[in-house]
């Protein structure tokens, strides 16, 4: 029989994996009003049809998708109580995720060296779209790496264990949401 702490414990994690959902849905309904503002906008005579996504993006797609799977192996470990292949593969998640946003950026930087640019009076409407759109996932990956860090320094202090491990699930669901939205978001700007 629970004891009505565990039951305590078991509310408040469904709470907080509760208002994790909420939170992803309604990141989901900004990108999709987004993508749906670059579908009207791609009639636009203006409209680059031409325009090919930089290597940049490819490289940190697969880089956000083996971060997803070093973060979900570190949720893995806690639960078998495996402290130090936990620390591994989160610090090892965190590196991936500061490589994918260097390699953001080196995108932007290849998307600025073939001549397009994302404001002023030489910026296109597609490439204004794909700068909003990526930084504002960048945005949100920012709250990503802030949570690794969280869960990184809640680790070393010890808070999580084979039957502790709420921090760890939470921001590895996050950190799977996260690369999804990319992976979504870089299909719908190479197709597009």
């Amino acid at each position: 029989m629970e004891t009505p702490l565990n039951e305590i414990q078991l509310k408040s994690n469904q709470t907080k994996k509760l208002l994790l959902y909420f939170a992803m849905i309604s990141m989901v309904m900004m990108f999709a009003g987004l993508t749906s503002a670059v579908i009207v906008s791609s009639s636009r005579r203006d409209w680059l049809q031409d325009f090919t996504l930089p290597s940049g993006f490819w490289w940190s797609t697969l880089v956000i998708i083996i971060s997803s799977f070093t973060f979900h192996f570190a949720w893995k470990a806690i639960q078998k109580s495996n402290r130090k292949v936990t620390t591994q593969l989160l610090l090892v998640t965190l590196a991936l995720a500061l490589a994918f946003v260097f390699l953001q950026f080196h995108g932007f930087n290849q998307i600025i060296a073939s001549g397009f640019y994302f404001t002023g009076s030489n910026s296109t409407i597609t490439t204004s779209f794909i700068y909003m759109i990526v930084l504002l996932h960048l945005l949100h990956l920012a709250g990503g790496v802030i949570a690794i860090l969280i869960i990184i320094y809640n680790h070393f202090k010890q808070k999580y264990n084979a039957t502790q491990h709420i921090g760890i699930e939470l921001g590895s669901i996050f950190w799977h949401f996260l690369g999804i939205l990319w992976i979504l978001l870089f299909l719908f700007l190479y197709f597009y």
